[in-house]
């Protein structure tokens, strides 16, 4: 046998993704390098790793085996490194985090200092719509996941961050115009915009809507909240979206804050984790670091926030 560790890295990529066109993606190169050491690895076994049937790629029972004792030689590997880091004294490990999409305008700003300080942490950052980010956080992928809303089936403890404020928006020029707060009713007239089925932005629309005994008149879904915000700057329509993740869109005149009674809806931005998780060295000196930063943290990159 004389396989490599990288031939082993791209093995389990391709099992996980099915596809070595999405692995060549995932690991930034291209599909013949990944085909090619593929194709080395599976000179070292008479039985085959893999099956291409109608043009999809299957694994075969051999490599489902393969790939879990690869997993373990991997994750072997990579502790190593790391203990090597720690005995010199410093901060290591990887640290996992699933983030709700709209979260993405509020996480960067929680781990930017802490990665410098801390250069050998590696950081595993999946951003997502939040039925995925509670999977993950529910199998024990992660270390962390920030939400603005709580599972109510999983047991966790938290650290709130900071306020989540979300308004109904609409085109900067768009006719309608008022100084006075429009009444609920005024979803059943306008096309509104949804964000797709298990983001956390639908699910507060959705509980605002039940709540108000309001039936909105929904012109589209899109399943991202940049693809919302292009929407109605185009004057497709309205949609309710966090206030974080319109600020350039405020500053440039793109879009405008419709007031309706009852809004904003108010959540929180929270870290969250499965009740009684043993945190890795670096998920614990994340969580140390959050708890005495968070504030100026909150203050030096969304005071902004409080005009609205």
């Amino acid at each position: 046998m004389n396989f490599t560790l990288h031939q082993l890295r791209i093995f389990s990529v391709v099992v996980e993704k099915k596809s070595i066109t999405k692995a060549s993606e995932e690991l930034n190169m291209t599909q013949p390098a990944v085909s090619i050491q593929l194709k080395k690895l599976q000179d070292q076994f008479d039985i085959p790793l893999t099956e291409l049937i109608n043009r999809k790629l299957y694994i075969t029972d051999f490599g489902k085996q393969l790939y879990q004792t690869a997993e373990k030689i991997l994750k072997d590997v990579e502790a190593i490194s790391y203990h090597t880091t720690s005995f010199k004294g410093l901060i290591s490990g990887k640290l996992r985090i699933s983030v709700v999409s709209t979260g993405k305008y509020v996480m960067p700003y929680y781990l930017r200092d802490f990665l410098k300080l801390n250069p050998t942490v590696d950081l595993n950052m999946d951003v997502t719509n939040r039925d995925k980010v509670l999977e993950s956080l529910a199998k024990n992928e992660v270390d962390f996941s920030l939400v603005s809303v709580n599972p109510n089936d999983i047991v966790v403890e938290e650290e709130v961050l900071m306020q989540n404020k979300i308004y109904m928006i609409g085109p900067y020029h768009a006719a309608l115009k008022t100084d006075k707060k429009l009444p609920k009713t005024v979803f059943e007239t306008l096309p509104l915009i949804f964000r797709e089925e298990g983001s956390a932005t639908r699910l507060a629309m959705q509980q605002y809507f039940t709540k108000a005994g309001v039936a909105p008149a929904v012109k589209m879904e899109l399943t991202s909240t940049e693809a919302v915000k292009q929407a109605v700057i185009a004057g497709l329509g309205y949609s309710v979206l966090s206030l974080h993740s319109i600020k350039n869109e405020l500053k440039q005149k793109d879009v405008k804050i419709i007031p309706v009674v009852g809004m904003p809806l108010q959540s929180q931005w929270k870290l969250i984790w499965l009740k009684k998780k043993k945190f890795s060295v670096a998920a614990q000196a994340y969580l140390d670091y959050i708890r005495m930063n968070k504030q100026k943290i909150h203050d030096t990159f969304f005071s902004w926030m409080d005009q609205y």
